[in-house]
């Protein structure tokens, strides 16, 4: 069993009910009433956090023509970067109102910083973890920056071997408080389910020793339950109100339907683990009444000898053991017995 963390209270670790992060990212197309609408829904579906991103396009990358800073093919063909980032980042100054409707619905949100001022504005708002993105996995002074301020990380992997998983952890053990989660992640959107390969999520958790889970873009809920299958702890998918509405991240998002059925289908799935035994539950208990056991299907008299033809394993289990066949064939009836009667020891001579 790997160490737990807290964030809010909430404890994070394989010994507890797997925890869920609706990211929002810029699907509220540019409208506050939307951002507001999307915390709603996301708090609807019973999801343990609701997550931003917390970036400008100044602070992500570079207004420039070059070509490397032009996008081709997939959802955001014909961007650059900088225009990208523009349309699908969330106003800070949005942030407080939405931090606000998160708390009054009863649900953590916290976001993923691009840079130290990002960290400073998203801790002076009490944000409670910090979300290191996948991209910004290699920028060391991020995740120490991040880490200084004492609270937990979580950091997505996707790009990254393991020798830069091995640095970023690391790096936020040595500036911060060691609470870190590890999320495995592939960063195409939307990823190929053939890609998720979530057998990574516990060996993550047991090379690292901390919680880990799965950054999930592909379409569909399956890769997530199957991570929390396999011993994840948790899960972060992005979420829409309407993938018909459009946005830069819409075409791998759930509607709130979905989602909610990803939190019900991830957190069952957890349960259904459960503890290795082999004892009777007691839920089972009354089943075992139809078993099999040993029934007299034939009248036999006092001194027959009891045969295949008048002894036979039946349901239900209130007779003599199945096993106990080969014990009793050849012994003779004490008593007489009738059709339907369960064999018992005190009948065989």
């Amino acid at each position: 069993m790997t160490p737990e963390i807290r964030i809010s209270g909430r404890k994070i670790g394989t010994a507890h009910s797997p925890y869920i992060i609706c990211e929002l990212s810029g699907n509220h197309n540019g409208s506050l009433e939307r951002a507001l609408a999307l915390v709603d829904a996301a708090a609807d579906t019973g999801c343990d956090a609701i997550k931003l991103q917390t970036y400008t396009a100044d602070t992500i990358t570079l207004k420039s023509d070059r070509p490397e800073f032009q996008l081709k093919g997939g959802l955001w063909d014909g961007y650059s970067l900088y225009d990208l980032y523009e349309e699908a980042h969330t106003p800070w100054d949005w942030h407080p109102a939405l931090f606000e409707r998160a708390a009054k619905r009863g649900v953590t949100m916290f976001s993923s910083p691009f840079d130290d001022t990002a960290v400073d504005f998203l801790n002076d708002l009490g944000a409670p973890a910090f979300k290191i993105a996948s991209f910004e996995l290699i920028d060391l002074p991020l995740v120490a920056y991040a880490a200084s301020k004492g609270k937990p990380l979580i950091m997505s992997t996707g790009m990254a071997n393991l020798s830069e998983i091995e640095a970023a952890v690391a790096t936020a053990r040595q500036y911060g408080t060691g609470e870190i989660v590890l999320l495995h992640c592939v960063s195409e959107y939307p990823a190929d389910i053939r890609d998720a390969n979530v057998r990574v999520v516990p060996d993550l958790g047991a090379k690292f020793g901390c919680p880990s889970g799965l950054s999930d873009h592909t379409f569909g809920t399956a890769a997530s339950v199957a991570a929390i299958a396999v011993g994840g702890c948790v899960i972060e998918k992005h979420f829409t109100l309407a993938r018909a509405d459009g946005g830069p991240d819409s075409g791998f998002s759930l509607e709130p339907a979905e989602f909610t059925a990803l939190v019900k289908d991830c957190k069952d799935a957890w349960a259904a683990l459960g503890h290795i035994h082999y004892d009777t539950l007691g839920s089972e208990r009354g089943s075992k009444t139809f078993r099999r056991s040993l029934y007299v299907v034939e009248d036999v008299k006092a001194g027959d000898i009891f045969t295949k033809a008048s002894v036979r394993s039946v349901r239900p289990g209130l007779g003599l053991p199945p096993a106990r066949l080969w014990d009793v064939l050849g012994k003779k009836a004490i008593r007489d017995i009738a059709r339907g009667e369960p064999l018992s020891d005190d009948m065989v001579g």
